[in-house]
């Protein structure tokens, strides 16, 4: 039996846009999304955030994307409808969803809320959902996902600015709260200060820790430090800067998504000092051995987080009125902010205005 195009696999017609080749370049994609199941909630998209993993994934830079792809794993909207055995929201709720949409959810790890290490979690785009069917991104009109992967979003957070948080915040929060890195008092080096890294400054503050920003741009100390209200700041390419702050550091979350030197950061942490990395460079980072035997010191890695804890970092963020910082963008900008994204060129996040980027026909505005 031939195949069913993305526009007639499933009886909901959606649009958004869509990469098809290496080029990475995005254009109007009409697709379909499935029906509400008993356990589905159905969400009016509002706002997706760009994520640095979108850009890898629309040019094919891990070598696994399968094109058509629309990408978007930071999605925030409006539930415009649920199934019968839904009890947690309902329509008009304000909701978002993260990197995930599915799990075997009997699994070891599923069964201790940590969905995102299951060998059968399904990415919220570019992966086979249950039905064997494709799934695809925040990066359109609206979407369709069960329940259990659905998130709230608390009531006194824009839900612009929130959308980030879905997966820059979780990235950071949950290695955080893994390795211990809460203590009030104690230092925290953040390493770039992009996406991931403002969010992870703006945490840190909020466990009342000393927070550092290790940057190869010069430019950003000042807003690091005024705006964003870190205590201090390294130039990651003065050696005599590095060597100064030499064993000060009881932490660090290494944000690059870049191939980088490792040695120069875990110079930088005291005995027992954590580095914990969770950018995803597209080769392997060298691992200097010595430093981390003679100063017992560990490098770790951390991917999101489950979907409980997801939830309890959208509660926090509002407890400590955390957001990320912003800049909105329509549809039809999404080609150069991905290009401006490769240069690092934006502070901190890119987020796309779905609502106000498509007309209600389904075409872009």
């Amino acid at each position: 039996m031939a195949k069913k195009s993305p526009e007639h696999e499933h009886p909901q017609k959606a649009f958004g846009w869509a990469a098809r080749d290496t080029s990475g370049a995005l254009s109007p994609f009409d697709f379909s999304r499935r029906e509400n199941n008993v356990d589905d909630v159905t969400i009016k998209i509002q706002y997706c955030g760009v994520c640095h993993s979108d850009l890898h994934s629309v040019k094919n830079e891990w070598g696994i994307t399968m094109y058509p792809i629309v990408p978007g794993h930071e999605i925030v909207g409006v539930v415009t409808k649920v199934g019968n055995n839904v009890k947690k929201f309902k329509v008009g709720d304000r909701v978002g969803v993260g990197v995930m949409v599915g799990s075997c959810e009997k699994c070891e790890n599923c069964k201790q809320d940590l969905e995102n290490y299951c060998r059968k979690m399904i990415l919220t785009y570019n992966a086979i959902d249950h039905d064997g069917t494709r799934t695809y991104g925040g990066y359109s009109d609206m979407v369709v996902v069960k329940e259990h992967y659905v998130l709230r979003i608390p009531d006194n957070l824009p839900l612009d600015a929130s959308a980030p948080l879905l997966c820059a915040g979780i990235t950071v929060y949950s290695p955080m709260q893994y390795y211990g890195m809460t203590e009030p008092g104690k230092h925290l080096g953040v390493v770039g200060l992009g996406g991931l890294g403002h969010v992870a400054v703006k945490l840190g503050k909020a466990f009342g820790l000393k927070v550092t920003v290790i940057s190869t741009s010069p430019s950003k100390e000042k807003e690091a430090i005024d705006k964003l209200g870190a205590d201090s700041f390294l130039i990651s390419t003065d050696m005599d800067q590095m060597k100064t702050a030499s064993y000060t550091l009881d932490y660090i979350i290494d944000t690059v998504s870049a191939v980088h030197s490792l040695a120069p950061l875990i110079g930088l942490l005291k005995l027992n000092g954590k580095l914990v990395t969770v950018g995803l460079p597209n080769k392997p980072l060298e691992l200097p051995i010595f430093p981390l035997i003679l100063g017992r010191k560990m490098v770790g890695g951390s991917d999101i987080g489950g979907i409980k804890e997801t939830q309890e970092m959208l509660d926090f963020c509002a407890k400590h009125n955390i957001t990320a910082d912003i800049e909105l963008i329509k549809m039809d900008y999404i080609n150069t902010a991905m290009e401006r994204l490769s240069k690092s060129d934006v502070h901190y996040r890119f987020v796309i205005d779905i609502a106000n980027s498509f007309s209600p026909s389904g075409s872009s505005l």
